[in-house]
């Protein structure tokens, strides 16, 4: 990843509809790039926060080589959705102005089912480290956040992610503590390599990368919580939640063995 990394910008152009599977509403639209994107709106669920964990899990989880669709910051015009008639829809809009997130659209994509579809160990146990670090709560069966596309598995929607930042002054208890969830994940029963899951991705991820990350996220997201009006402050907790928390790796691997156990 270069150092002055960064994403880029697109203004939204159409609402095409709303993808009403997601709590927070997400929407099908149209970019003057030319490309259609899942708009995920700053507006709604747990506002920025939730584009922020959906910004740094996916940014993670492609640093680790896995599939995630191209994330871009989306601008949305004031005049934009004025004449949109459903009301929710249409507040919604209003309250997401400015910079919201969006992924690539997968065409012709489809759910992953975890009854049909078998993937390799060795994926299925990175999927779980990756989740584990991240403290994702939303990768389950009743919801798996994965795609298939071109034969191959595409992960979405990490918006459910870093639980410290809902309870801010715990982030470092959150960071080395552990992770009972781990238990509902979706993956878990094929992730029957997860000490060389450990062994692989620990190394590809460093404070440098954390920081990287998360200076490119927009003060404004990072401000509109009130945990801190010190945009700085806010970064660095970022940055170090994820830098202690990869200092765990080995044990949350062995939690998510020992919760595997119970499963098989």
């Amino acid at each position: 990843m270069s150092q002055n990394f960064k994403l880029r910008t697109v203004n939204v152009t159409r609402y095409i509809l709303p993808l009403r599977e997601g709590g927070s509403l997400p929407a099908l639209a149209d970019a003057d790039d030319g490309f259609k994107y899942v708009l995920k709106f700053r507006g709604s669920g747990q506002r920025e926060k939730a584009l922020i964990s959906e910004f740094l899990g996916g940014e993670i989880a492609r640093s680790l080589s896995l599939k995630v669709p191209e994330l871009v910051f989306a601008n949305l015009d004031p005049a934009f959705g004025r004449s949109e008639g459903d009301e929710e829809i249409q507040d919604l809009l209003k309250g997401s102005q400015g910079l919201n997130l969006a992924l690539h659209f997968l065409s012709g994509a489809i759910n992953y089912d975890p009854l049909a579809m078998q993937i390799d160990p060795l994926l299925a146990s990175k999927i779980v480290w990756l989740d584990l670090l991240i403290t994702n709560v939303d990768r389950t069966f009743r919801n798996t956040n994965m795609l298939m596309w071109n034969r191959e598995l595409w992960l979405i929607d990490h918006g459910a992610a870093f639980l410290f930042q809902h309870s801010w002054t715990n982030w470092e208890k959150n960071a080395k503590g552990p992770f009972p969830i781990i238990k509902n994940h979706v993956l878990l029963p094929q992730a029957s390599l997860l000490e060389e899951a450990n062994e692989v991705l620990k190394p590809k991820l460093n404070k440098e990368l954390f920081e990287e990350l998360v200076s490119a996220l927009p003060d404004e997201w990072l401000l509109a919580g009130g945990d801190s009006e010190d945009v700085t402050e806010i970064r660095k907790v970022y940055s170090e939640f994820l830098s202690l928390r990869l200092t765990y790796a080995d044990q949350f691997t062995k939690e998510a063995q020992d919760a595997r156990t119970t499963l098989i």
